[in-house]
């Protein structure tokens, strides 16, 4: 009974969700049907982690401390921002000596 409880649980947290995120990569790969395509396309933000990538991630957390400083830390690097006067890359700026604009990204 116990192992079969675990094989439910298993299935629930990872089979799923890795099985619906694969599913959905098929289609937004393939286009078909379109709508769904442009459906999920429209809501999928860029790097951002799937639902089974997710789920994976958050299993292999709870089984190894290491990975949930890991994932911690991700979230961390993710809130700070880069500054041109903290030593990071500047993201936009003209330069006239080198007659160059730098042009922040279209989202």
């Amino acid at each position: 009974m116990v192992m079969m409880a675990g094989l439910l649980f298993m299935t629930v947290l990872v089979i799923v969700p890795f099985t619906l995120a694969s599913a959905r990569h098929v289609v937004v790969r393939s286009g078909r049907p379109g709508w769904l395509s442009r459906r999920l396309a429209a809501r999928a933000r860029p790097g951002s982690l799937g639902l089974g990538a997710t789920a994976t991630e958050e299993l292999h957390a709870l089984l190894n401390a290491n990975k949930r400083v890991q994932i911690e830390q991700r979230q961390a690097q993710l809130t700070l921002r880069d500054d041109d006067h903290a030593g990071a890359p500047p993201r936009t700026g003209i330069d006239l000596d080198n007659g160059t604009a730098v042009l922040p990204p279209h989202r």
